[in-house]
């Protein structure tokens, strides 16, 4: 089976930007420094909107990324913490290569 990316939008609250990008690049860094199943995680920042944030993550398989991945203490304690920065629950939607390639 192929690998899946993983795509995650995030809208920050109202003022909270700052605090929204400086969350989630520590969120990105701790899962590629302690999951090594992850292969790579990219963030973007909308250049319309710079409360709008993608990350374009590469997980092994989709179920690696929904159990072991968002059971990490890490994850969870994002969680816990985004109601005070962003405005709701992530956008989460998971992909393939088209064709099986």
């Amino acid at each position: 089976m192929s690998e899946v990316v993983v795509v995650i939008r995030y809208q920050a609250a109202p003022n909270q930007a700052d605090t929204a990008r400086r969350e989630i690049l520590a969120l990105v860094a701790t899962v590629l420094s302690t999951e090594p199943a992850c292969r790579g995680i990219q963030v973007f920042e909308s250049a319309e909107d710079p409360t709008r944030f993608m990350l374009v993550e590469r997980w092994p398989d989709g179920a690696t990324y929904m159990g072991p991945h968002m059971q990490q203490p890490h994850i969870q304690s994002f969680i816990q913490r985004a109601g005070a920065f962003l405005a709701g629950p992530p956008d989460i939607s998971l992909w393939h290569t088209a064709g099986g390639a």
